[in-house]
């Protein structure tokens, strides 16, 4: 039985939400706290039992491959200065996984970023996280769809059932029968009016694939000014074999918009053990004199 091992992360898309900062600062290395949010999605995918990761970089997101590289000399000062704990720290940062990277010289979609990987997963299924789509979670989300994917061994997307309207922005998937938190999936129906959602169950960043996307994204039309859309691909997917969604027990933010980016610092701080307290008392006397 084939084990999940390899993770994908692509960090394509210009973060227009969140000009003027994505002018200069890639959208996944924005801060939470004090660890970016590619920072959390890799430990996520290393807590899930991965090995190797390859991070897709889109032009003018050099500073990614720079975050995770090892900074030899800033480690050595921080070590002869007395401040050993802060050197773990850096070492921390690309400990644990293999990362490599690539990059995708055109914004040609995500289904083309994910062709990019081909060469890295060879046979292999693997993980795919958007690398702007934070996950706060007891299990790793990654760890429960590579778990899924030990019973089902085929394609699997995360899904996570939104009670909102606002799931219209999302790509919403159709589903059939059900196997505990698994469902079949039909298709997935991109960004739906509200009275035509074939269920609450949306699509949000997390997958398992099997390396026939390859070819399924390869066959997969080009739509707007060219692009190849793992949507699409997922899509045709759907219709010559069996994929799965599989309903993920978590905390989903979307960081690419600035509102999620803020609910995500605010949450994240007060579940720390170090300030956890003095944020809840800050946000009560701040809530009462505003």
């Amino acid at each position: 039985m084939t084990k999940i091992t390899k993770a994908v992360i692509p960090c394509g898309g210009l973060g227009t939400r969140f000009l003027p900062i994505t002018k200069a600062v890639p959208k996944e290395i924005l801060p939470v706290i004090d660890t970016p949010v590619l920072g959390y999605i890799v430990n996520e995918a290393i807590a899930s039992g991965i090995t190797d990761i390859m991070i897709v970089l889109g032009r003018g997101k050099e500073s990614i491959r720079n975050y995770f590289s090892q900074n030899d000399e800033l480690t050595e000062h921080l070590e002869k200065s007395g401040k050993k704990e802060y050197a773990d720290i850096l070492r921390r940062i690309n400990g644990g996984a293999n990362i490599v990277f690539a990059t995708q010289e055109k914004p040609l979609g995500s289904g083309d970023a994910v062709l990019q990987a081909e060469k890295f997963t060879g046979k292999d299924a693997f993980a795919l996280a958007w690398g702007d789509d934070l996950m706060y979670s007891d299990v790793p989300v990654m760890g429960q769809l590579a778990a899924a994917y030990d019973e089902l061994q085929t394609t699997i997307l995360g899904v996570k059932y939104w009670a909102g309207d606002d799931i219209v922005k999302y790509g919403v998937a159709d589903v059939a029968e059900q196997k505990g938190r698994s469902y079949l999936c039909r298709g997935i129906v991109e960004k739906p009016p509200l009275d035509k959602i074939p269920s609450r169950l949306a699509a949000l960043g997390r997958y398992i694939l099997t390396p026939d996307v390859y070819d399924a994204i390869r066959n997969t039309k080009t739509g707007l000014g060219g692009e190849l859309q793992l949507t699409d691909t997922l899509n045709n997917m759907c219709g010559t074999r069996e994929v799965y969604a599989y309903d993920f027990v978590g905390t989903r933010y979307d960081m690419g918009d600035k509102f999620g980016s803020v609910k995500a610092i605010v949450e994240y701080a007060l579940r720390s053990d170090e300030y956890g307290e003095k944020m809840k008392n800050f946000i009560k006397e701040t809530a009462s004199t505003l």
